[in-house]
């Protein structure tokens, strides 16, 4: 998280995006011998309508409180979307700082029954995308759907996650991407510095997307999964916060084909032995024991 560490965040987020957009997607000619990706410092001042000096002071961290008339320019020579617009706006917003949390994330006592009621596939997750708990299900849908899971992780890491997903291009884009969204200014957030940290090391696609500096939302939407015993799976999946965490479900089109394969997957997850880990309270792990 070198560029949080620097206190320069909106100087990295221009940059990053800056190099994103082409001179043709600008509406200005390409030109010869561009020696930078995406537009130069001079041509996002000049479609913004404002000084190139001042853009430079920016990007620099010279100036951390440009108004809102021009970061709303920016936003939109830089081509952002609704989520990336609102991103870019509370990189400057003046707001308190969220305490440090200093206790685990806990999922309740009554988070546990609703899991335990529930015959489609369901977990908790914290903000880091830890796996906090999660009923039989979910574990029969993926293994590494068990508490003390990192979803981030594997998905980057593991080559039975990286198969189970259909576009595992698009998903691990999504899940970066939503991450620097959750982190926003609670960048020192230790939980968040060990993984983004992690990542960066062990993974160079993570390192390429975090370079991005995409922000996503990623909750609900549908996805297609490919189990390695009933086979493709098209499954909608819907996100609701309860309290400091969040309650993930997976669940099918009524009567379609993969309705079918799920009854498959709850008979074979009812042949489970009792006490399996999915069925304890979980907080959020110790990665060096995932």
């Amino acid at each position: 998280m070198k560029d949080e560490e620097s206190g320069n965040r909106l100087g990295s987020y221009l940059r990053a995006r800056r190099e994103l957009v082409s001179p043709a997607q600008a509406g200005l000619p390409p030109g010869r011998n561009r020696r930078v990706p995406g537009l130069r410092r001079e041509e996002v001042a000049l479609l913004a309508g404002i000084s190139p000096d001042y853009y430079l002071r920016l990007e620099r961290g010279r100036d951390k409180n440009p108004s809102p008339q021009v970061l709303e320019a920016l936003a939109r020579v830089l081509r952002l979307d609704d989520v990336e617009r609102t991103y870019l706006l509370g990189l400057v917003a003046a707001r308190p700082r969220t305490p440090r949390r200093k206790r685990p994330e806990h999922v309740p006592a009554r988070v546990h029954e609703l899991l335990a009621h529930l015959q489609i596939p369901a977990f908790v997750e914290g903000r880091a995308f830890d796996v906090l708990a999660s009923n039989p299900m979910a574990v029969a849908l993926s293994p590494r759907l068990r508490p003390g899971r990192n979803r981030l992780r594997d998905l980057l890491l593991d080559p039975e996650e990286q198969a189970f997903h259909q576009d595992w291009t698009k998903a691990a884009a999504d899940f970066v991407a939503a991450l620097r969204s959750t982190i926003g200014d609670d960048t020192d957030n230790p939980r968040f510095v060990e993984l983004v940290g992690e990542l960066a090391l062990s993974s160079q696609r993570f390192r390429a997307l975090w370079a991005r500096h995409d922000v996503r939302s990623l909750d609900g939407g549908t996805t297609t999964v490919h189990h390695p015993i009933v086979g493709e799976l098209r499954l909608h999946r819907d996100k609701l916060a309860i309290g400091d965490v969040i309650l993930v479900v997976y669940y099918p089109d009524k009567d379609s084909d993969s309705d079918e394969k799920l009854r498959l997957l709850a008979a074979l997850a009812h042949t489970e032995p009792a006490g399996a880990a999915h069925d304890r309270p979980a907080d959020i792990p110790d990665p060096k024991t995932t």
